[in-house]
């Protein structure tokens, strides 16, 4: 058996029923437990989203904290996820994406409230938060052996999953599709052919994300908040304009995700029940990799924003899973589904996103495939950027008081080395790897959100009462 059978079977069991029921009744019991907030508070939360709160403590402020976790969300994930979900799963996948994401916007909420509510103060005045927090001061110091796990397993991720191999890789791939498509510039490097097109590719981003995580978590700030809006506005425009001049398609694609959910038009011969399943595994796992909800990211993120309130900064973490899957995603897997590129057997990856654009914008090939390289590779970039922060902090908790400078830049050049190797790894393996990894970092967090579900609840219903107060007091004076 191969290395890439070993890693599809260690991703099967990890990805298997269990994991799925897990985090998809964690998002319901949180659901519930908070009276659907990500229904009723979303109005509040995109406000929230584009107004800083005044006089709160932290480092940057609450829309830098959002934009850095969208950095690392906002990837591969929202472009070759999604294809990769619909290529294995069939259409489908994208409807049990979609249920993952209004589920993980309740878990998103609880991280961001969490954050808040259990972050520390460092020893040169930052504020550090996250999952290896609030494990330890909000479940008890009995727990901390589950908040190590959790650190280890977010080291890796950042190193090997997410953080690198996958998005260096989306971008080198992107890159090398639209300049030199049929590889005609080989050279040999590390006893395998590579086309010098990947090879440049991969040695000018290694350079560009050195020089921005040097500069720590400001700089990535700073580059996110510019970056970030502006990509993902560019991207919109195109996915909404491929849609509206198909939009005679748009019912038919809706009827395919819709039937391909429940296993009524089974993929690869599968049977009904192995289809519902197989569009469920790869539309959940892909949506996590893609938001990031219960993963426990994002909450390192957050802890760092400028504010007092753990509600406010909750409900403003909670937007990127709908900015991330529900918006984003949403559009992307509808442009595949309506353009037929991911029944082409021969595409994988960023190659069956490019072929729906090609096939679906009123623009010139070399224009719709310009869009798709442009949109990656910063989406990708900032990835990099947001996971090289995550993995620092996780690395910080692991190594408790003798984390210290040195190993800050030590890790710094192993991330960045792991960025460099990247594009020399294949597709099928890089998203392997990601999927596993996320899985085992997912569980300890979802075990702390659960557990603490009661005091978020709590405290949820409070700040609920106190608003409506404060309204009704408005409204009479």
């Amino acid at each position: 058996m191969g290395f890439n059978e070993v890693l599809a079977k260690i991703d099967d069991i990890i990805w298997g029923v269990p994991m799925i029921v897990f985090i998809m009744g964690c998002g319901i019991i949180l659901t519930i437990r908070l009276g659907g907030v990500q229904i009723r508070r979303l109005g509040l939360a995109l406000k929230y989203m584009v107004k800083n709160e005044e006089g709160g403590d932290g480092d940057i402020s609450s829309f830098g904290a959002l934009c850095t976790a969208l950095s690392a969300t906002i990837g591969t994930g929202n472009i070759v996820g999604v294809a990769t979900a619909i290529a294995v799963g069939g259409p489908g996948a994208l409807f049990w994406m979609e249920v993952a994401a209004l589920l993980g916007m309740a878990t998103k909420y609880t991280e961001g409230f969490l954050a808040i509510k259990y972050r520390v103060n460092s020893s040169d005045g930052h504020k550090l938060g996250g999952p290896f927090y609030y494990i330890e001061n909000g479940m008890g110091k009995k727990f901390k052996p589950l908040a190590k796990i959790f650190a280890l397993f977010g080291l890796l991720v950042g190193l090997f999953g997410i953080g690198t191999f996958t998005q260096i890789n989306g971008i080198s791939s992107a890159v090398n599709n639209f300049f030199d498509g049929d590889n005609s510039t080989k050279i040999e490097l590390f006893g395998n052919s590579y086309s010098l097109v990947t090879v440049i590719t991969g040695c000018l981003v290694t350079i560009f994300a050195a020089l921005v995580i040097l500069g720590g978590i400001k700089s990535i700030s700073n580059v996110s908040q510019v970056v970030v809006p502006f990509m993902a506005i560019l991207y919109i425009l195109a996915t909404l304009t491929l849609i509206v001049t198909n939009i005679d398609k748009v019912p038919g694609a809706a009827a395919e995700v819709v039937s391909g959910a429940f296993g009524f038009r089974p993929i690869g011969g599968a049977t009904m029940g192995g289809a519902i399943m197989l569009a469920m595994q790869k539309g959940v796992a892909r949506g996590i990799f893609s938001n990031e909800a219960g993963l426990g990211s994002a909450p390192i993120a957050a802890a760092a924003a400028k504010t007092s309130d753990t509600v406010r900064q909750g409900l403003v973490t909670m937007t990127g899973t709908f900015i991330d899957t529900i918006c984003l995603c949403t559009m992307t897997g509808l442009s595949i589904v309506i353009s037929g590129a991911w029944k082409d057997t021969s595409l994988e990856g960023v190659e069956i996103t490019s072929a729906a654009f090609r096939k679906g914008l009123p623009l010139p090939e070399v224009a719709s495939e310009a869009i798709i390289m442009v949109c990656l590779v910063f989406f990708a970039f900032t990835t990099i950027l947001g996971w090289s922060y995550y993995s620092e902090r996780c690395l910080a908790y692991l190594l408790g008081k003798y984390f210290s400078t040195a190993a800050t830049k030590i890790f710094d050049v192993v991330y960045i080395a792991a960025v460099f190797i990247g594009p020399y790894l294949t597709v099928q393996a890089v998203w392997t790897i990601a999927d596993v990894l996320n899985g085992l970092m997912a569980l300890p967090n979802v075990i702390a959100l659960i557990a603490l579900s009661g005091i978020t609840a709590k405290e949820t219903r409070a700040y609920k009462k106190h608003t409506q107060t404060l309204e009704d007091m408005t409204q009479s004076g």
